[in-house]
C-alpha cells in the first residue's frame, strides 16, 4: 500500500544521510593512509549540491505509486555520485579553478602535490588524480545503486535504463567538446548538447528510473511524461545553467563569472548572439570567446553584446516556454496529487535556480 511521501524539504536530509553511510562503508576499502585524500575530496565535494537528480528519481517513484521503502533514498542518492563524477571530469576538461565555491578537484590535488614538495608536475598530478577520483565515483554510483536494498526484480527491470543514462552522459560530454572544436554552432546543435550533456541525466532519466522502479514495466504514459515533462524541464535546466555561466553571481554559483565564455562554451546563448548580433559585434564575440585570459572589461563587452542582440531575452523566453509546456504535460499525467505538486515545484526550482 502506498504511504505518505517525504516532503521536498526533508528529502535532502535523507539523501545526505544515505551518502554519508555509503562513504563511511568505503573507509575499510581505502584504509591505506595515502588514499585518504581521495575519500576526503569525495566527502567534501558531495557535501554540496541541490540534490535535484535524487529528487526527480524519488518523486518519479512516488508518482507511479511506489511505497515508503527507505531503500529508495539510497538508490536515488547514488545519482549524486554520478553527478559528482561528471562535474569533476568536466572541470578537468574545462580547466576550471572553482566548483561550488571550493577549489576544483584537480586544483585541490595540484595543491597537495605542491605542499608536499613531490617530484614531477603538480598540474599533471592534479589532473590525473581528479580523473581517477571521477572514475572512482562513477564506479561507486553503480555500486550504491545495485546495493540500495530495493527488490532485485525492480533493479533488474531498470538496469538497461541505468546503463543507458550513464552512456548518454559520456556521449553528451563528448558532444560538448565537439561543439567547441567546431567553432560555430547552430540552434539545433546547442539544443542537442543541452539535452544530452545535462538535460537527460539531470531530469528525464532520473524521473524515468523512479517511475520504472515502481512499476517494473514500461507504460505509454511514462514515456509521454518523460518526453513532454522530463526532457523539457531538462533542456530548460541547462539553458538556465548557460545563463548563469555568463550572468550568475560567483558568490551564489560557486564559479567565477564568465567561466563559460573563457572556456569557449558553444551554448544556446552564444548561438543566438552570433545569429542576431551586428557583424562588428559578432566579430568581437568570435575574438573574445574562448580566451582563457578574458578580464572583467572583456566579460563586460560580451555581456553587453549578448543582451543588446536579444540573445539573453530569447533564452529566458525559451526557458519560460519549456517550463510552461512541461507543467501542462504534468497536469495531464495520471500521477498521485502529492507527486504532481512536488514535480511542479522541482521543475520551477530547476529552471529558476540561482546556483
Amino acid at each position: 500500500m502506498t504511504t505518505s511521501a517525504t516532503p521536498l524539504e526533508d528529502l535532502r536530509a535523507e539523501v545526505d544521510r544515505s551518502l554519508r553511510k555509503f562513504l563511511d562503508g568505503r573507509r575499510p576499502l581505502i584504509g591505506e593512509p595515502d588514499l585518504a585524500p581521495l575519500l576526503a575530496a569525495a566527502e567534501d565535494f558531495l557535501s554540496g549540491g541541490k540534490r535535484l537528480r535524487p529528487a526527480f528519481c524519488y518523486w518519479g517513484w512516488h508518482a507511479a505509486g511506489g511505497d515508503a521503502d527507505p531503500a529508495i533514498f539510497t538508490a536515488a542518492a547514488s545519482l549524486e555520485l554520478l553527478q559528482a563524477s561528471a562535474l569533476i571530469h568536466d572541470d578537468v576538461m574545462d580547466k576550471s579553478d572553482l566548483r561550488r565555491g571550493m577549489p576544483a578537484a584537480h586544483r585541490r590535488f595540484q595543491a597537495l602535490h605542491e605542499r608536499s614538495g613531490w617530484q614531477g608536475s603538480a598540474r599533471q598530478f592534479g589532473e590525473g588524480a581528479a580523473i581517477l577520483l571521477g572514475n572512482l565515483l562513477l564506479l561507486w554510483s553503480g555500486e550504491m545503486w545495485r546495493t540500495s536494498g530495493l527488490p532485485a526484480e525492480s533493479l533488474a527491470a531498470v538496469q538497461p535504463l541505468h546503463d543507458h543514462m550513464r552512456s548518454e552522459l559520456m556521449c553528451g560530454q563528448y558532444l560538448d567538446l565537439l561543439e567547441q572544436a567546431h567553432g560555430e554552432n547552430t540552434f539545433d546543435s546547442a539544443l542537442r548538447v543541452a539535452l544530452y550533456k545535462s538535460g537527460k541525466y539531470s531530469v528525464e532519466q532520473p524521473l524515468r528510473l523512479g517511475l520504472t522502479l515502481a512499476t517494473r514495466t514500461g507504460r505509454p504514459w511514462i514515456d509521454r511524461l518523460c518526453a513532454e515533462y522530463g526532457q523539457k524541464v531538462g533542456i530548460a535546466f541547462q539553458l538556465r545553467d548557460d545563463v548563469l555561466g555568463v550572468f550568475g553571481d560567483p558568490a551564489e554559483t560557486g564559479k567565477p563569472a564568465g567561466d563559460d565564455l573563457r572556456e569557449g562554451k558553444r551554448t544556446m546563448l552564444v548561438a543566438r548572439t552570433l545569429a542576431a548580433a551586428a557583424p562588428a559585434q559578432a566579430a568581437v564575440v568570435r575574438e573574445l570567446l574562448g580566451d582563457p585570459e578574458l578580464d572583467a572589461d572583456g566579460l563586460g563587452r560580451l555581456r553587453t553584446i549578448i543582451e543588446d542582440s536579444g540573445a539573453l531575452a530569447a533564452c529566458e523566453e525559451m526557458i519560460k516556454h519549456y517550463l510552461e509546456d512541461a507543467l501542462h504535460a504534468l497536469d495531464q499525467a495520471p500521477v498521485t496529487p502529492d507527486a504532481r505538486d512536488a514535480l511542479a515545484a522541482l521543475a520551477v526550482a530547476a529552471t529558476s535556480r540561482r546556483t
